[in-house]
């Protein structure tokens, strides 16, 4: 596990910015264009800084976000926070997940910080563009250790027992919480033999590297070699891991092994125990469904790729959403064809990692995800 660290955090200050639900927001690359311009709504909503290239006008987008960025520290929408950990919790409808917010120590991939998934080249330039521009973490890498970690776990009970510092229901009913932890904590004793699976974040991590070693070439050692992380004990908390859907733009879409009546009947029938998905293309009454059973093991979005889609479609004739209806209006309006995929575990995941493999690009969804903007991590002291 590599060095974590308190930090001090950037926070909204709702006694000026208002309810915390209309600043905060998803990471940026689940947000959807009808979903952009609703969150980016609030005049201090932190979609305007996390994603500028997407809402338009004229100019250096980047060079914006970094002045509303300081705009909005100077007029004390954002305020410092102490140097502290902050525990995290998201409360759903189906159970919760509990983590920390911290400072990861960055190191190369391969050693005690692991991928699962590939990256794209688009993400890694806009990601740093927008670092360099702000100097900031503006959401955290989402990790997990395999844990189970008790006194991580008896932490997070004695924070939660506690009046929250922030807290929000989102959209889809999560309620999220969020405390001081004393730096004071000696954590690194606890997870020094975990390795540390990143689950979200890769290409925010790959920035992040290449933004540290443009800094260090420079200035040396500084807050840039560490990287905002919500580490998860995967041991203790019980994670979701949905499908992102897969959208073909181009190419033969394959014959499927059935004839499903809708939707609802598709999602039902996939498995990545049996590894099984769905696919939905386009016929002459309308989309039709129907399944394919795949060789290989889990997770099924792996054995999908090998099987049909590296062969099937370029890979930037692809598209990914967390949505299977949004899938599937895609194949309306002229999409070759959608897979809709199954859940998977982290265990299954860790499985592929431990043989040395990688995931396709954008196969896993862990849910819920902290909120974009209740903590960032500014790397410089001004």
């Amino acid at each position: 596990m590599p060095r974590i660290a308190p930090f001090a955090a950037l926070t909204f200050d709702p006694a000026v910015v208002g309810p915390l639900e209309r600043v905060t927001a998803p990471p940026y690359d689940v947000i959807s264009d009808e979903q952009r311009d609703r969150y980016a709504a609030d005049p201090h909503s932190i979609v305007r800084i996390d994603l500028p290239h997407a809402l338009g006008g004229a100019g250096d987008r980047y060079a914006a976000a970094a002045d509303t960025l300081g705009g909005w520290i100077r007029e004390g929408a954002l305020r410092r926070e102490p140097i502290a950990y902050h525990a995290y919790e998201m409360a759903h409808p189906q159970g919760r997940v509990r983590g920390l917010l911290c400072a990861l120590e960055l190191e190369a991939w391969g050693g005690a910080v692991i991928p699962h998934e590939r990256t794209m080249t688009g993400p890694l330039d806009d990601r740093l563009r927008l670092l360099r521009a702000t100097r900031t973490h503006l959401s955290p890498v989402y990790g997990t250790v395999p844990g189970p970690c008790g006194p991580l776990a008896e932490l997070l009970d004695e924070a939660a027992a506690s009046t929250p510092a922030a807290e929000l229901i989102d959209r889809h009913g999560t309620r999220h919480r969020m405390w001081p932890v004393p730096a004071e904590v000696e954590l690194d004793g606890w997870l020094a033999e975990e390795p540390f699976l990143i689950a979200d974040g890769h290409h925010r991590y790959t920035t992040a590297l290449t933004y540290r070693d443009e800094r260090r070439a420079t200035e040396g050692p500084g807050p840039w070699d560490a990287i905002l992380a919500f580490l998860v004990d995967a041991g203790s908390e019980p994670l979701p891991v949905r499908p992102f859907h897969r959208i073909q733009l181009s190419g033969e879409a394959p014959t499927p092994d059935d004839e499903l009546p809708d939707l609802e009947a598709a999602l039902a029938a996939v498995s990545d125990e049996e590894v099984r998905v769905a696919v939905a293309t386009r016929g002459v009454d309308g989309v039709r469904f129907g399944t394919l059973a795949l060789p290989g093991e889990a997770p099924a979005v792996r054995a999908l790729h090998a099987a049909v889609l590296d062969d099937a479609s370029a890979p930037e004739h692809l598209r990914f959403t967390p949505d299977a209806e949004r899938a599937v209006a895609a194949v309306r309006e002229g999409a070759v064809a959608a897979y809709l995929l199954p859940g998977t575990t982290p265990d299954r995941i860790r499985k592929v990692v431990e043989r040395g493999e990688r995931l396709p690009q954008k196969s896993t969804y862990f849910w819920p995800k902290p909120r974009t903007g209740m903590a960032l991590m500014p790397l410089d002291p001004s």
